[in-house]
């Protein structure tokens, strides 16, 4: 018998070194992976308070904020479609813009109580005229009513002057007096006083058209109302209206009745209000 040999052809083991140098390349990525994972938070801080101060006016090193939020502050860039984050949030008005805001509201809180006040003096003068009125019976003659734009004091026709005429009666007299001391108030006000007729021409030679016939009325009964000292006439107008305001219809002789008369309006603002 043949003797075997002793030993047999031996293995090829070239393979082993491009395996270890694989393993080996493979723990150093997994090395530097891990070693890039753990941050020296202390570091990142510092390195991104530098930038924000150089770069955004930052505050420093010192202050305490979170690295997390500074890298994602300034980590993001603005695609060219985004919108402006800005967009849509409310803004806070400077501080200036602020107190002017509270200086207006002010203001009218004081225009306000004011007007409440004048409301409050012409409801007074109101009273005293209606207590005068009452005394006297002349409800179908007298009115008083608050309106926006004042106390209006209503002289009825037949009252003050006789039917086409702006001469005085001798009842308006006592009438003009009594109202003048009610006009007194402290600060003054204005003091509008305006003539109406009805609808029916005046053709006299004194006064050719109602234009001045109401006009003359109007006029002669503040003359009255101004003989009272206490009264300021630069406070004072007169003004005719003709038959172009009428408070009832022209087509039945209470209504031209009612629309022939004298108004005496106590402005609302006083003088003070008033500039």
């Amino acid at each position: 018998m043949k003797r075997k040999k002793k030993h047999e052809d031996h293995v090829d083991e070239s393979w082993l070194i491009p395996y270890a140098d694989i393993l080996t390349l493979l723990l150093a990525l997994f090395i530097v992976l891990f070693a890039a994972s753990e941050v020296n938070s202390q570091k990142f801080q510092e390195i991104s308070d530098s930038f924000n101060k150089e770069l955004q006016g930052g505050t420093g090193i010192l202050d305490n904020q979170s690295a997390v939020e500074t890298f994602e502050e300034t980590s993001k860039i603005a695609e060219p479609n985004d919108a402006d984050p800005t967009e849509g949030e409310a803004t806070a008005p400077p501080a200036d813009e602020e107190e002017d805001n509270k200086i207006e509201m002010t203001a009218e809180e004081i225009e306000q109580l004011a007007l409440a006040e004048d409301y409050k003096e012409l409801a007074a003068i109101q009273d005293k005229v209606k207590a005068y009125i009452a005394e006297r019976n002349m409800e179908d003659k007298l009115d008083a009513e608050l309106t926006s734009k004042g106390l209006l004091l209503k002289i009825k026709d037949g009252v003050l002057y006789r039917s086409g005429s702006a001469d005085l009666s001798e009842e308006s007299r006592t009438i003009a007096e009594e109202i003048s001391k009610m006009l007194i108030t402290d600060p003054p006000r204005s003091i509008f006083i305006e003539g109406h007729t009805d609808n029916v021409p005046s053709t006299s030679a004194e006064f050719p058209s109602n234009w001045e016939l109401s006009s003359a009325r109007a006029i002669n009964f503040m003359k009255l109302l101004l003989e009272n000292d206490e009264l300021e006439a630069r406070k004072f107008s007169a003004t005719g209206f003709a038959e172009h305001q009428p408070i009832a219809g022209n087509d039945t002789a209470e209504g031209r009745s009612e629309n022939r008369r004298v108004e005496v309006l106590i402005s609302l603002y006083s003088d003070e209000e008033a500039d």
